[in-house]
């Protein structure tokens, strides 16, 4: 599977793509369950955003404060209502997993989700559509979840993986997913 022809096709998926390119938010992306949901669901037979919870913006920006990041969320609802925007500025996220130093720049921190299938991101870049996928592909189009090395070397991020597991379900949704670890 050409992930990014799959992306390319979707013009909805593009337009919220130049969405997010036109706020000029340094180190920006479309991450993680929202890419991962839209692969899964596509290659179930589902549309694409059909069970798109919300659009996880990431970007890196340490002279945006927490509260300028919740503005921004909440200007992106009012304009773009149809969604369920959730923006994360990486500066402040990596209190969220235990013992992690602070992130150098969004790669950083996408790369240190909890499953590798949701370390996935995508961008605009001077019209060009840029994919990231520190761990590649295979777990995302094979259906695996397993945790990232950030999350293995750790004892206490590990039952973060856990709960999360537990609390998302996901195996409802998409019953060939197999979870690991």
């Amino acid at each position: 599977m050409d992930i990014r022809e799959l992306f390319s096709q979707d013009d909805e998926l593009m337009a919220i793509f130049r969405i997010i390119e036109q706020l000029d938010l340094k180190d920006a992306w479309l991450a993680a369950g929202t890419l991962r949901n839209y692969i899964w669901n596509v290659l179930s037979g589902k549309p694409g955003l059909s069970d798109a919870s919300d659009l996880d913006v990431v970007f890196y920006d340490p002279e945006i404060t927490y509260e300028e990041t919740l503005a921004l969320q909440n200007q992106l609802q009012l304009c773009y209502s149809n969604y369920q925007w959730e923006v994360k500025n990486q500066v402040f996220m990596h209190g969220h997993s235990p013992h992690t130093a602070p992130y150098q720049n969004a790669r950083d921190a996408i790369s240190k989700y909890p499953e590798r299938c949701t370390a996935i991101a995508a961008r605009l870049k001077d019209g060009d559509l840029e994919l990231f996928l520190p761990y590649g592909d295979d777990d995302i189009v094979n259906f695996v979840v397993q945790p990232t090395p950030h999350f293995l070397a750790d004892k206490e991020r590990m039952t973060v993986y856990h709960d999360r597991l537990k609390k998302k379900d996901w195996q409802k949704k998409w019953p060939r997913l197999q979870i690991l670890a």
